[in-house]
């Protein structure tokens, strides 16, 4: 049988989807990022207050200030590429866009993939709830109950969450990220766990009506930084810039430039 080829195993296929999934994003160097003179950042456009998208097209949010600051700091134009939650790693390893910003969470399979900035923020999974609910869904278990319907974007660590927690719950995936807080505000919903950042946002944008829940502490905790193909001179730039940049309140003020933007 010298001329045959044997037939692959089920292991040896799930082996290779699972080392496919796994590999690393295919990296644009910063040599080749100075040369081209652009940086291309992925952002969502769905989550305040790190990035958001409007009716005519137009993006902001901390991130988005952060990324023209990166630019501006490696001496290159910023370009912005779109991108979902559902596509993140996908478009990092295939070499879409070169950092990822905008809330991303410090996972270790998305660590495996690319290079992580230092944290920018430590934030951690909270219920946002009607008003008039916040003193009622304060626990997992509060919320992980038949006749409570829990709503969830696709895609990202909420989704992980909301998956592995709410086992018992109604779990409903709402696509757009930009409107699932309608979901709760009009009834369809009780309860959406999110990141503390956004649950603040959307509780200033929504006064009266969406509340954080009244949890004694977050239900999770996990660092957010900035994503990215795995080139140790681009890393090594993004860290040395982003720690001056933390030293000096650049990522409180974009924040707080963000949460003063009112934009749905």
């Amino acid at each position: 049988m010298s001329g045959a080829h044997p037939r692959p195993t089920f292991i040896s296929v799930i082996l290779a989807l699972a080392l496919s999934a796994a590999s690393p994003a295919l990296a644009r160097p910063l040599s080749t990022i100075e040369t081209d003179g652009i940086l291309r950042v992925g952002l969502t456009g769905d989550y305040a207050p790190f990035s958001l998208r409007d009716a005519r097209g137009n993006i902001a949010g901390a991130d988005v200030t952060m990324a023209r600051a990166l630019a501006d700091a490696l001496g290159v134009k910023l370009l912005i590429v779109p991108t979902t939650w559902k596509t993140l790693q996908a478009d990092l390893q295939a070499g879409r866009y070169d950092i990822a910003m905008g809330g991303v969470s410090v996972t270790p399979d998305r660590a495996a993939i690319g290079d992580f900035s230092v944290p920018v923020m430590r934030d951690g999974k909270r219920p946002i709830v009607r008003c008039a609910d916040k003193d009622r869904y304060i626990s997992v278990e509060d919320i992980d109950k038949p006749n409570v319907h829990v709503v969830v974007n696709p895609g990202g660590t909420n989704e992980r969450f909301a998956k592995a927690h709410f086992t018992h719950a109604a779990l409903t995936e709402h696509p757009d990220n930009r409107t699932i807080f309608q979901e709760v505000a009009e009834g369809r919903a009780d309860v959406m766990v999110t990141d503390g950042a956004e649950v603040d946002y959307q509780s200033r944008l929504h006064p009266g009506v969406l509340c954080p829940a009244a949890v004694p502490d977050a239900f999770d905790h996990a660092a957010k930084a900035y994503w990215m193909s795995k080139d140790q001179p681009l890393k090594d730039a993004v860290d040395k810039w982003l720690t001056d940049c933390l030293k000096d309140g650049c990522y409180e003020a974009a924040l707080k430039q963000a949460a003063e933007t009112k934009t749905e």
